[in-house]
Parts: structure tokens; sequence; C-alpha cells
């Protein structure tokens, strides 16, 4: 009688589980690592009011942190680490986001949206007059648009450098007058501009700016230097004005009560796309809400802009630089922007 060539008793060979041990490990010195990095940016970018204690309180969790997780031979040291941990969580946790803060003049008037029947009456609507990127006239205004005469929708992405991540905005246009520029964004104080590190933990709150193109897409093409493309959204009118009530919701529930901006979970493409799904789209999350700077491939795919050319010929007629410098000064800048975008089919 012969034996079996693999009995089932014959332990496995340990060269089989070396990498699960290998996978195991690193793992949880990834993990250890990213607990004691969060507590200690959640110190320094607390709500305490000196930087440099700041700064120092953060070296010592780090370090404490690394003791504990690593040089400490005591029993307790998951514990005594657990409960440090848990302090800086309930104290991050005790900071509120507020509408109290000296705000930078460009994010310093929170718009308000109020509904009469077809009417919504806009306060707080931004018209600056840009010379500079830090050198304009500050200037908010109260407009008043019919909903009946909204029709369609534009999509803007603007790029600080061409890549992978950039800003998403988008504007509502009306039969009789001029688009409605929404842009969400961060609400910086004075003496602050965006750090994405800092807008993980409670840095910047958020604010839904409302204006017109001539400050909140020329003062990025003409005075920031940035990359804009404008893509013009396939959808039907009814389905817009829906799309515009979430966000003059929004608006005025952001009035109300602050919000904390978050690079990953409450930024502007994010909030795009919860509008969008508040009125039935059904798309999954994608990486590209992320990565926004490739969102125009994600809406090339999912058939939201023009798909009756290739994408990269699109994406080449649909930036508007050079549009908007020679467009300028002119009241009619809105309309010079878009005379030579492919058109959209409804």
């Amino acid at each position: 009688m012969t034996s079996s060539p693999n009995p089932p008793n014959t332990p496995k060979p340990l060269w089989l589980l070396k990498p699960a041990f290998w996978l195991v490990t690193i793992a949880a010195f990834l993990c250890r690592v990213l607990l004691a990095a969060w507590a200690s940016f959640a110190v320094y970018y607390s709500n305490l009011p000196w930087l440099p204690l700041r700064a120092l309180l953060a070296l010592v969790v780090f370090a404490l942190s690394l003791h504990l997780l690593w040089r400490s031979r005591s029993k307790h040291r998951f514990l005594l680490f657990s409960a440090l941990f848990l302090t800086i969580l309930v104290w991050w946790a005790s900071i509120h986001p507020s509408h109290d803060r000296p705000w930078r003049p460009d994010v310093a008037v929170m718009p308000r949206a109020t509904l009469d029947g077809d009417l919504v009456h806009l306060t707080g609507f931004r018209h600056f007059d840009y010379r500079s990127t830090n050198d304009f006239t500050i200037r908010y205004e109260d407009r008043t648009y019919s909903l009946s005469d909204l029709q369609s929708m534009d999509f803007f992405v603007s790029y600080w450098k061409l890549g992978p991540v950039g800003h998403t905005f988008v504007s509502f246009n009306f039969n009789n007058a001029p688009p409605l520029c929404i842009s969400i964004e961060t609400r910086p104080e004075i003496g602050e501009s965006f750090a994405p590190i800092a807008s993980l933990f409670k840095q910047f709150e958020l604010i839904y700016v409302i204006g017109d193109e001539r400050d909140i897409v020329k003062v990025r093409t003409n005075h920031r230097q940035e990359s804009v493309f404008l893509y013009r959204i396939s959808s039907t009118p009814e389905k817009i004005r829906l799309l515009l009530l979430t966000y003059l919701e929004k608006i005025n529930a952001l009035a109300d009560q602050p919000e904390f901006y978050h690079l990953l979970s409450n930024n502007c493409t994010i909030n795009i796309a919860a509008h969008a799904k508040a009125i039935g789209r059904t798309d999954r999350f994608d990486i590209r809400y992320l990565l926004n700077g490739l969102i125009d491939q994600y809406l090339y795919g999912v058939g939201a802009i023009d798909t009756t050319l290739p994408f990269p010929e699109l994406r080449e007629r649909s930036s508007i630089n050079a549009a908007a410098l020679a467009a300028a000064d002119d009241p009619h800048f809105s309309e010079r922007i878009r005379a030579n975008l492919p058109t959209t089919p409804p």
C-alpha cells in the first residue's frame, strides 16, 4: 500500500507563510505611522492660539507615539497610546466651524437665496473688479433670476498646473440674464491661502461663492494665469432647474450652519456629484471625483458632455484662456468665452 503524497496533517512549508507575514507586518507598520501622524497633525492644526506651542506639542505627541508604538517594552503601551489618541480625538471633535472669523474680502459674505414663485432673489452675489490678483474693488450685489428662463448649464475645470488635480465649478445659463456662476471653495481668513494638508484638519470653512463670470472665471484666466476649460453639459432645462434648487438649498443651509471644508470628503467636485445624485443621478463613486483634474474624462465617458468629437479634440476646443484674455473688460465676456465652443446636443 502506497502512502499519500500529501498527508493531511503535514505542515505547509514555512516559505508559504512569509508573504502573509510580511503583508501583516507592513499593514501594521503603516497603521501605526498613520495614527501617529494624524494625532500630530491634529494637534498642530488645532484651535490653540500660538503656532510655536502647537508645533512643540505636535512634536511631543509624535515622539511619544513613536515611543509607545515601537520603543516601549511596557505591557500597557498600546493602552497608553490609545488613551493619548482618544484624548486628541475628543479634543479635535470639539472644534466646530464658525462664521465669526476675520475673513478674506473675497469670501467675507455668505450668500443667501430666497424663492418667490418663479423668481430667485440672491444676496451676496460677488462681482469684484480685478486689476490684479490682489488688487480689486470689492462689490457684492443683489441679483434676481427667473427659474423659467434657466436653459442650460456649463462645467468648468481650472488648473493651477495641468495635472490630476484642479478646481471645478459650474454656471447656470439664462435666456435674459448673465450666467449665474457658483464655485464651491474654502473660506480662508486674512493672510491664509489654500493648503491641502491643513484642509484635512478643520482649517477652512466651506463656502458656495455665487457671482458673475467676469469675477469668478476672469480672475482665474486673466489674473491667476490658471488654465480653464469650459464644457457644455448635456441635460434638459427641467433637470438643470432641479439641480439649481439643490444648490440654493445648500447655500442657505451653509449660511445658517457653517461646515468645514475637507479635501477628501467635502470639496468642490464631491459636492457637485452630491447635487447630481440628489436629482437622481445614479453613477457610483469614481476616483476622478478626487483626482478632479481628470473629471472631464469621466464626464465624457458617461455622456454628460459632447461626445461627437474625440476627447482630445473636445478638450483642446474647450480651453477658454485665449478668449478670456481677448475679452478682457468686455461686458459681453460670457458670450465671448463661449463663441468657439463645440455645441453640445440636447
